[in-house]
């Protein structure tokens, strides 16, 4: 699949989720499983051992648990705030790999997953360009060739490159 046919966008988040305070963007989640399928292990371990402390620590999503007919493939669909689903297929996973999904579920925006195309935008764009260390200093101090006699960084005393080119007295001594 080439990068063309895939869909992009700029990075964004959820109305600026988190910057005052988090809400959670799972609104609902539903566990369709087989009651009697071997198939379904993993999703009925994790409704016996491990939903009701998912439900406690998550009281904001609601929990569906749809038992269905026999040999129905069982499959975990997440509904979010802003109206998208997410399926997806828990044929023969481990309670563990169960719960992982669960979480990866719970902690996703709902919004569709798409390639960036910049690591950066901005709403407001500046016609200054971008900031950097060198912004605001003078000109001279941006101009420089290396090696440099006068350099302009904390530990300039220590030349490491010095101390192993100067012979050691002590070994010296000892030849």
């Amino acid at each position: 699949m080439t990068s063309r046919s895939q869909p992009s966008a700029f990075l964004r988040s959820v109305l600026q989720n988190g910057v005052g305070r988090y809400i959670c963007q799972l609104k609902r989640i539903t566990f369709q499983f087989c009651k009697h399928s071997g198939q379904s292990r993993g999703v009925r371990d994790y409704i016996e051992n491990d939903l009701v402390d998912f439900a406690r620590k998550n009281p904001g999503v609601v929990v569906y648990v749809q038992p269905h007919q026999k040999y129905a493939q069982p499959t975990l669909v997440a509904e979010y705030l802003n109206g998208n689903l997410r399926k997806v297929e828990a044929l023969k996973m481990s309670k563990d790999e169960i719960k992982t999904k669960v979480e990866l579920l719970r902690a996703q925006s709902g919004l569709d997953v798409v390639r960036m195309r910049k690591p950066m935008h901005t709403d407001n764009p500046t016609i200054q360009g971008l900031w950097n260390p060198f912004t605001n200093k003078a000109s001279h101090l941006n101009i420089e060739t290396f090696p440099t006699k006068n350099p302009t960084w904390k530990y300039a005393e220590r030349k490491p490159t010095l101390r192993l080119e100067e012979p050691n007295e002590d070994n010296t001594s000892n030849n």
